[in-house]
């Protein structure tokens, strides 16, 4: 008996080492994806490059954006795989960076100051695209063009045309977002930068005092400068709310708060998707969160301060709501999966969907841990905080290669990932393998070729698979093979949090 006793306590101190290993392994793993996640927005960088630059295959770019207008518009983003600096999903990209620290830059390590210079890169232009009063630009380089060509950054020749909203062309939602990400950075910033801190909050008042007072859609003052890549097809009060939530978080101004109060009411119900071209009905608002909508953002954000108090509703109710839209087996699921876990929304680029909820999913986690409610209940299902965490969990291993075809989502991370994205830098030689100016339609052999891209856009996050889980892995697929600031802007924080934590909390 003692023999076997001692056997099964040496099978047992063996099972917890292999354990602790896995969870090691799991640990570094998501390490590394958390680094190249951060990379990515450099690859994405448009303007003078800085000398501490390590994705050193891209070069200097689009150095007189902003001289059509006398103003100076050099940095910032280009959103995706194009050369477009369109400013809306870049701002609200920057507020899910800043977000990301906000909530999980204790997890970080060394990585923190590689997220906040990332942020920083996306406030710098966002300050001077707004330091003029009464103007907020919307966008830089003229988007037909541009997409009918296949161009290095470094070799543009394509107009670069700027999209500015004004008092009598206003743009709301830009505006608003451009408010938020601006306030939401201020307290990112708040302890690393004290002095550019004020500076962004500053700015993130006056922005919105502009937004609200002149007040209209960016789509109807500038038209075909960002429709219809990145209509607004959701009104602006969402935006609104979205940047006063975060100015009442960063000021305590009850001013904020009495504007929440004032308009949530009033916001639409139900939201429109583009899909295909085509607009449809895309379900209930409180379920959506990205750059278009930000409903279920404002309520899982504004949870987070108002939980615990009598001036809950609606956020609490709504953000459960919303939570219990993405459970399996809740009786209110609005989201489909794949038959291999990858949450799904009806349009293209889905990743975007699965890394912006699942964040919303762990932020909501953090929340419920920090107060009294320990559970979200749908219906007949009682929700515990450790499956909001293996929700999200989930996605972003699926993202990383936890799926039935083995592959990473992510470029450059594990042995099979994408070696076709739909990426004018990455598909292009260098400027170091070709010096030689290639010109519009000279990038198109490129574009066509069944070779893989020739420079590392790593970290870059794609569109994804179908809901069959099959990629093809085809650069002409551009809903499936084409990375955005967006998809990769909450996976930070997602990547931070399970660095620190690979199991979920119990």
């Amino acid at each position: 008996m003692a023999t076997n006793k001692c056997k099964v306590t040496l099978l047992t101190l063996a099972l917890m080492l292999v354990g602790m290993m896995v969870d090691r392994v799991a640990s570094q793993d998501y390490g590394d994806a958390l680094s190249k996640c951060i990379l990515f927005f450099e690859g994405q960088r448009s303007g003078k490059l800085p000398s501490n630059q390590r994705m050193n295959w891209r070069k200097d770019s689009a150095l007189q954006d902003g001289s059509d207008v006398a103003m100076d518009l050099v940095g910032g983003y280009f959103d995706a795989g194009d050369n477009v600096k369109f400013n809306f999903p870049m701002a609200f990209s920057t507020t899910m960076l800043a977000w990301s620290v906000i909530e999980f830059g204790q997890f970080m390590g060394p990585e923190l100051q590689n997220a906040l210079d990332s942020i920083r890169w996306g406030t710098d232009y966002l300050l001077k695209s707004t330091n003029y009063p009464g103007k907020v630009t919307a966008a830089v380089g003229d988007p037909n063009a541009d997409h009918d060509c296949w161009e290095r950054p470094e070799d543009m020749d394509t107009p670069r045309t700027s999209y500015v909203v004004n008092q009598t062309h206003p743009g709301s939602e830009v505006s608003g977002e451009t408010a938020a990400a601006l306030a939401a950075s201020s307290l990112a910033f708040q302890s690393a930068d004290k002095k550019y801190s004020a500076d962004l909050i500053n700015r993130a008042k006056q922005v919105f005092d502009f937004a609200d007072k002149f007040r209209g859609s960016y789509g109807d003052s500038v038209g075909s400068g960002v429709c219809p890549f990145y209509c607004d097809y959701n009104g602006y009060l969402d935006e609104l709310l979205w940047a006063a939530a975060w100015l009442f978080k960063v000021t305590n101004d009850q001013t904020y708060w009495n504007y929440l109060e004032k308009n949530i009411p009033h916001l639409p119900k139900r939201v429109t998707r583009l899909v295909d071209g085509v607009l449809h009905d895309g379900g209930e608002s409180f379920a959506e969160f990205g750059w278009d909508a930000k409903y279920a953002g404002i309520n899982v954000f504004v949870s987070g301060m108002v939980m615990n108090t009598n001036k809950s509703d609606p956020y609490v109710p709504l953000a459960e709501k919303f939570v219990c839209t993405l459970l399996p087996d809740s009786p209110s699921k609005s989201v489909a999966y794949s038959p291999g876990g990858l949450m799904f929304k009806t349009g293209g680029s889905n990743l975007q969907h699965s890394t912006a909820l699942s964040f919303l999913l762990l932020a909501y986690a953090q929340y419920l841990k920090n107060s009294k409610k320990g559970t979200v209940n749908c219906g007949n299902v009682d929700v515990p905080v450790a499956r909001l965490e293996e929700m999200a969990k989930g996605q972003m291993d699926y993202i990383l290669g936890k799926n039935p075809l083995g592959m990473s989502y992510m470029v450059g991370f594990g042995q099979k990932f994408p070696h076709r994205i739909h990426h004018r830098g990455s598909s292009l030689p260098s400027m170091a393998q070709q010096p030689q100016h290639i010109q519009c339609k000279d990038g198109t052999p490129y574009f066509q070729t069944k070779n893989p891209n020739p420079n590392l856009l790593t970290g870059a996050i794609v569109g994804g698979p179908d809901e069959k889980d099959q990629f093809p892995d085809d650069r002409t697929n551009a809903p499936e093979s084409e990375p955005t600031t967006y998809i990769n802007a909450p996976f930070v924080g997602i990547l931070a949090y399970f660095k620190a934590n690979p199991k979920p909390s119990i």
